[in-house]
């Protein structure tokens, strides 16, 4: 079935599917294989050195003829090259997260540049589109990685922003499966963004421990911490629960920024360290229970939701 919205014009694609520029996961490799099934690859900018990321972006043009982007995590060091690196690329598509969005969209924009800003409140929604971008993501607390504060679920973040703005909704948080979209959707999203389902990829550049660990997880096994400094959920391990009893015991925010270290997330999701690495994942890894090539998870969620669309209510 031809699908086409706001969305899907925007970003020349043919199923409303975002996958998430993911740390340590979405590279080259997985964006263009994202972009050639027809939804929208995102490389995750937010591990690369400057001169790293210009590599990825060089090679996923080679790889695909498909819309692209680089998801830039404006909390991370080295944001201005970032930034300057995909306007000198003539990057079509760069969504923006974790800071305020004025600081970098009306560059962008300049440039001719598609700006998706990711959001966790219809408050900073209408931020977003008072500084001119193009769409945002709306992603709620079930979301792996940098999460936003307030706890909004994604059932009531995506009709809260679609009832805030004009522009178009993303939905993003947990969402996994075709129904899930189906759902986000009906809510009045024009598209999902997908992250956890695309880390358990064969494409993905994490580690495939981490990779298992994601497919066996079950409901619960993931939380959100680190509130003191910036939220981010995870898989429960060694780790976790040394910063739950730093935290109980009453840790300053310099003590946590100690335990947290460096390359924290570089160990346990590139280097397979599942007991000692920071291992951000969503919720909706207690629904994933395979690792797939790129292109049949594309084809997999769009079906599910195509049958969902025929027959909304599914009976066991």
């Amino acid at each position: 079935m031809a699908f086409s919205n706001r969305i899907t014009k925007l970003f020349e694609i043919d199923y409303p599917i975002v996958q998430a520029g993911m740390v340590w996961a979405s590279g080259w490799r997985l964006a263009s294989a994202v972009s050639n099934s027809g939804a929208l690859g995102l490389i995750g900018s937010g591990s690369m050195y400057p001169d790293v990321l210009k590599e990825h972006i060089h090679k996923c043009k080679s790889a695909t003829g498909r819309s692209f982007g680089v998801n830039v995590p404006l909390l991370y060091p080295d944001i201005d090259k970032h930034i300057q690196i995909c306007i000198e690329e003539r990057v079509k598509i760069v969504f923006t997260s974790a800071g305020n969005p004025k600081t970098w969209t009306g560059v962008l924009k300049e440039k001719g540049i598609i700006v998706v800003h990711v959001v966790s409140s219809s408050k900073f929604a209408k931020k977003a589109e008072e500084a001119g971008c193009d769409a945002v993501v709306a992603e709620g607390f079930e979301a792996g990685g940098h999460n936003g504060r307030e706890e909004t679920t994604t059932m009531v973040l995506v009709p809260a922003v679609v009832n805030a703005v004009k522009i178009p909704v993303i939905a993003a948080g947990g969402i996994v499966t075709g129904r899930q979209m189906l759902a986000a959707m009906v809510m009045g999203a024009e598209a999902v963004q997908m992250g956890s389902r695309f880390v358990a990829s064969e494409e993905a550049s994490s580690h495939i421990e981490f990779k298992k660990a994601v497919i066996n997880s079950v409901e619960g096994d993931t939380i959100l911490t680190m509130k003191q400094l910036t939220p981010v959920r995870m898989i429960k391990n060694k780790f976790f629960e040394e910063i739950m009893r730093a935290e109980l015991r009453g840790a300053t925010v310099d003590e946590l920024k100690t335990l947290l270290g460096r390359a924290r997330a570089k160990k346990g999701m590139f280097e397979g360290n599942l007991e000692e690495g920071e291992l951000e994942i969503g919720q909706g890894s207690a629904l994933i229970r395979d690792i797939l090539p790129a292109s049949e998870i594309v084809k997999s969620v769009w079906k599910e939701f195509e049958e969902g669309l025929s027959n909304p209510i599914k009976k066991t």
